[in-house]
């Protein structure tokens, strides 16, 4: 069970972190998150875990356009092109995170928890898992207007679904 976070995520995804964690544990794989909407849930969630959340190697919060190109190693010109909640910033937020660590799999989450900008979806997001030697993974979820904290809790499923494929 998390301790931190345990009262307000759903039993499923409480366990989910846990089974992850183990899993990588088992396989001695470490793991590294980019983040941008969730702000750093999942790091914490990976962290929270006594006993197993030594296999998280680090987080990067990339909220900002400026931090996904300085920290991730993302263009700038690229970001603009494709957009910050797109299919190629999370594949290229997730291959930077494993590039800029030592995690042997990474998890990249961008997109909008609440009200983007005009024309913005909310609750668009989109998910990448890279690993060593593998292609990375992508998937895009549309989980409407449902507000910020529920959003963040919906994708911390996904992203525990995700890292969980990545490390069978």
């Amino acid at each position: 069970m998390t301790e931190t976070l345990s009262p307000v995520l759903p039993d499923d995804v409480d366990r989910a972190a846990r089974d992850v964690l183990e899993a990588a544990c088992a396989k001695k794989l470490s793991l590294a998150t980019a983040e941008s909407c969730t702000g750093g849930m999942l790091a914490s969630l990976l962290t929270d875990v006594e006993g197993v959340s030594s296999t998280f190697e680090r987080g990067f919060v990339t909220y900002s356009i400026e931090a996904k190109c300085e920290l991730l190693g993302l263009a700038r010109d690229f970001v603009e092109r494709c957009g910050a909640v797109s299919r190629e910033v999370a594949v290229a937020m997730a291959e930077g995170a494993l590039e800029g660590s030592h995690a042997d799999i990474a998890l990249s989450i961008t997109g909008f928890a609440g009200p983007g900008g005009p024309g913005d979806e909310p609750g668009l997001v989109h998910f990448a898992c890279a690993r060593k030697g593998r292609e990375t993974a992508h998937r895009e979820k549309h989980f409407g207007d449902i507000g910020r904290g529920p959003t963040r809790i919906e994708c911390m499923a996904v992203a525990l679904e995700m890292l969980g494929e990545a490390i069978r």
